[in-house]
């Protein structure tokens, strides 16, 4: 609701001491204006003809308020456009700083974009080979970078608009209700699912940590999978009293710092060790052609869980600021580009020279860090072991704190849009307690998650391969049987389909094959 400006005109010819009825007008939505030129209110409104019995402060020239108007109005000109921002964005943890850069959405980006997800890629090459391996996951790749570089150009409008949660983007493109219905759920699954994920694998990996470096010489008892996940859940609940994404940039860096390192020892460890014996390149075959199709379509889901992170490109974006000269898409681009660099330098031998090691002899569950202690545990010292499993709990702790923003901001969106006012301290710190814990019970009470990477991989695929293309037609409205909009259809419209037959597959592989389902007893 705007409010309304009561303004006291003197008659012409009227006494001091009396004023007509009080007019009401809107004020100057400067806020909130996109023109580039001055507004009608100052340039086309009538000039109040000069009284001598009228007080010279009285006047719309000399009054302080017009001064500063009339100021700002200037200062908006020559900035060249108007960034529309609401009061509620100030109190939320995503957009309450606006002084990211080009580093910081690297740091973040890189943190997200690779994790402990991307140790089961050579799993995936069971099942499709060499040749087909290989094409699918650089088809992938190339098809993700193309679909951030679109979700960066998206984050803007014309009108100033900046769409800084894709929730907001996916509203924005098709429609309250049905964007809501197709985003809310991925969104909030990759999130908070990922954040499961990051328990099991950090919490597990712990308990790696200290068998490796305690071994038979340490008296005392070892904790239990449970207990390690409680102190990983513990650990990460003390990280995430930071208040905004700005303020984990450090985090992040220390994330992406060591998830190259992680990813690139174990590939090299793999590689340089000898291979297990019996191991085939063949592609595995099922008993049956639609096994065979399902198995496949699996393995595509697989790659396409690895590329996560488009679910947080906005919201990163979002934190940097933009003008015309130094738009945010310029300096997000930079960093996505150095990100994917790394990135790519980190899957592709992961994936390749993991298969090229273990072949189809590669684990099922964290793929490569189980094969390395499984196979080579006793031909490698244990302080290459140790640190490989460190520098895995640290990106795991690293990555739930970008994971769980969006949440921390969904969580606090609700308050602040009942209350009309920011969250206050204690209420964020609890809050994010209690996701802590609702993300460690779901990690104790179904610990058989990691076996759904197919399935998990196929809803989200929509949110990195698909929406992206979709919603530039809608927003960008490129003409009918142009290049851009022939390629966004065929490749939004390609990506849905995919993702039907991935879900689908993933299904029928759980009904059939079966999965082993274990309530409250992780392994």
């Amino acid at each position: 609701m705007s409010e309304v400006v009561e303004v006291a005109v003197i008659p012409k010819n009227g006494m001091p001491g009396e004023t007509s009825p009080a007019i009401s007008a809107p004020p100057f939505q400067l806020h909130y204006s996109p023109s580039m030129t001055r507004s009608p209110l100052l340039s086309s409104a009538p000039k109040t003809p000069k009284s001598p019995f009228t007080p010279p402060l009285m006047t719309p020239i000399a009054s302080p308020m017009k001064k500063a108007i009339t100021s700002m109005q200037n200062y908006l000109e020559e900035v060249g456009h108007f960034t529309k921002l609401e009061t509620q964005d100030d109190w939320l943890p995503i957009t309450e700083s606006r002084n990211g850069n080009l580093y910081y959405s690297a740091f973040h980006t890189l943190s997200s974009g690779i994790g402990a997800q991307a140790l089961v890629l050579p799993l995936a090459f069971t099942a499709l080979g060499w040749t087909w391996g290989i094409l699918c996951l650089s088809l992938v790749f190339t098809w993700q970078l193309y679909t951030l570089w679109v979700l960066i150009e998206l984050h803007e409008s014309k009108a100033g608009i900046r769409y800084s949660r894709y929730l907001r983007l996916s509203m924005a493109a098709f429609g309250e209700k049905l964007g809501k219905i197709l985003a809310l759920f991925p969104i909030m699954y990759l999130s908070g699912g990922t954040c499961v994920a990051l328990i099991m694998i950090g919490g597990g990996t712990m308990k790696l940590f200290f068998q490796v470096v305690c071994a038979d010489t340490c008296k005392i008892n070892p904790l239990s999978t449970i207990e390690w996940y409680l102190v990983f859940t513990c650990c990460a609940i003390i990280i995430a009293q930071l208040p905004n994404l700005n303020s984990i940039a450090g985090v992040s860096l220390v994330g992406a710092i060591t998830a190259i390192g992680y990813c690139t020892l174990i590939w090299v460890l793999s590689i340089s060790r000898a291979r297990p014996e019996g191991v085939s390149y063949k592609p595995l075959k099922a008993k049956s052609d639609i096994a065979q199709v399902c198995s496949v379509l699996n393995e595509i889901g697989i790659i396409a869980f690895a590329f996560r992170g488009h679910n947080l490109v906005l919201e990163i974006q979002g934190t940097m600021p933009s003008s015309p000269q130094k738009p945010s898409r310029k300096a997000m681009w930079g960093g996505v580009k150095f990100a994917y660099l790394a990135i790519g330098m980190c899957l592709f031998p992961l994936a390749i020279g993991g298969y090229w090691a273990y072949g189809d002899r590669i684990p099922a569950n964290q793929g490569m860090l189980n094969a390395l202690y499984q196979y080579h545990r006793h031909d490698t010292s244990k302080v290459i072991l140790g640190l490989t499993s460190l520098l895995v709990v640290v990106n795991s702790l690293s990555s739930f704190q970008i994971y769980a923003m969006p949440v921390f901001d969904n969580l606090e969106f609700r308050y602040t849009s009942n209350k009309n006012k920011p969250c206050p301290q204690w209420l964020r710190s609890g809050l994010r307690v209690f996701f802590g814990c609702l993300a460690f019970f779901i990690s104790v009470a179904f610990p058989f998650l990691p076996n759904l990477a197919g399935l998990i991989g196929g809803i989200a695929l929509p949110i990195t391969l698909a929406y992206p293309c979709l919603m530039w037609i809608l927003i960008k409205k490129p003409q009918r049987y142009s290049a851009m909009w022939l390629i966004n259809g065929v490749l939004g419209m390609t990506g849905m389909i995919l993702s039907t037959l991935i879900i689908v597959a993933a299904i029928w592989s759980i009904v059939t094959i079966g999965i082993p389902v274990h309530f409250f007893k992780p392994e």
